[in-house]
């Protein structure tokens, strides 16, 4: 870790008992929001809510009719964020989604004006993103990463906050694009959503007529969604957690000396430093959340798959031996300890 990270954490206040009180509150007002709207699914809620505290980007993946947009529209809703929805198919084309310049008469002149596409508010849902072809999936490259947009060599900033939730069905099924590495990337979290319980069912068609949810209102604005972005930044991670995680990322690749046998055989690339930087990022939301000024080995552990899961590549041989990415990351959580010996000085961790 170099010196000027090292005197950043150790000037910085850590959150006070009223502060962690107050945003856990806040918190709580939108999983609670949440549930209403999407039952019986209390540990997707908490997970998507740490991704946007984290302000990371999410891809959902499930079956179709799991809930996956509904429960994107009803994030909207309860945050009051500016939202658009783009449904991608095969024909969409990119600049549907950042938009193109139109020609339009302008002071007796004819002009090229920059029309503004869906991608330009806070939230874009990005509803079977893998059902669109890659040329048209990376026109999100730069937004996600930059949160702007260049078209015909001129910049457009997007809007504060900026998120992209996008929803996909299992590559198993036809009409599918995988989506590439440099997206997934891309991507904070990947959550794979799965069906509900009987009685969650039984509920569901008891209470709501045509399974629609109920409305939902505002319940955090603008002012305390910025308040609870500046609370998580303020959550203090330790050095050695941040070794930790260091040390975990590391462990992904092949070469590495920390890595597991089971990654020696079967992943062929590791995660990013980008993984690193979202895991530091979604453990202190994941902190928050339970109420603690600073972050745990434990927060680490519940985040990890999501973070992880989808930026490992295998190789062909693991799908042979019944590996996947989820549980080649559980094996590194296995396998790599809490406390391990100090990075080296040119291994920097932010």
């Amino acid at each position: 870790m170099s010196d000027l990270t090292t005197s950043a954490m150790t000037t910085r206040n850590l959150l006070s008992p009223e502060e962690v009180e107050r945003s856990r509150e806040m918190i709580g007002r939108l999983v609670d929001g949440l549930e209403t709207a999407i039952l019986g699914q209390r540990e997707l809620i908490e997970l998507v809510s740490i991704c946007v505290l984290a302000r990371g980007h999410m891809l959902l993946e499930g079956l179709p009719g799991l809930g996956k947009t509904e429960l994107v529209k009803s994030l909207s809703s309860l945050l009051g964020l500016g939202f658009r929805r783009v449904q991608f198919t095969p024909d969409l084309l990119p600049g549907d989604i950042v938009g193109s310049p139109i020609l339009q008469e302008l002071n007796g002149s004819r002009q090229l004006v920059f029309h503004k596409g869906p991608i330009f508010a806070n939230l874009l849902l990005a509803d079977e993103i893998n059902r669109a072809t890659p040329k048209t999936q990376s026109a999100l490259l730069e937004a996600m990463q930059e949160r702007r947009v260049t078209v015909m060599g001129e910049t457009h900033e997007l809007p504060r906050p900026f998120f992209v939730l996008a929803t996909q069905n299992p590559i198993e099924l036809e009409g599918t694009y995988p989506l590439p590495e440099a997206q997934l990337d891309r991507f904070t979290f990947k959550i794979n959503v799965y069906g509900v319980s009987s009685g969650t069912l039984q509920e569901i068609i008891s209470k709501r007529r045509h399974g629609l949810p109920p409305k939902l209102s505002e319940v955090l604005t603008q002012d305390e969604l910025e308040q609870l972005f500046d609370a998580v930044d303020a959550v203090h991670l330790p050095e050695a957690v941040a070794n930790y995680i260091a040390r975990l990322v590391n462990a992904t690749h092949p070469h590495s000396q920390d890595a597991p046998d089971e990654c020696l055989r079967f992943v062929r690339y590791g995660a990013s430093p980008r993984a690193a930087i979202a895991l530091a990022g979604t453990s202190r939301a994941a902190a928050l959340l339970a109420g603690k000024p600073h972050v745990g080995f434990d927060d680490v552990r519940r985040v990890a798959v999501c973070v992880l899961g989808h930026r490992l590549v295998l190789d062909y041989s693991a799908r042979l031996e019944g590996w996947t990415s989820v549980q080649m990351v559980e094996r590194l959580l296995a396998s790599v300890p809490e406390v391990g010996r100090p990075l080296p000085r040119d291994v920097e961790v932010r």
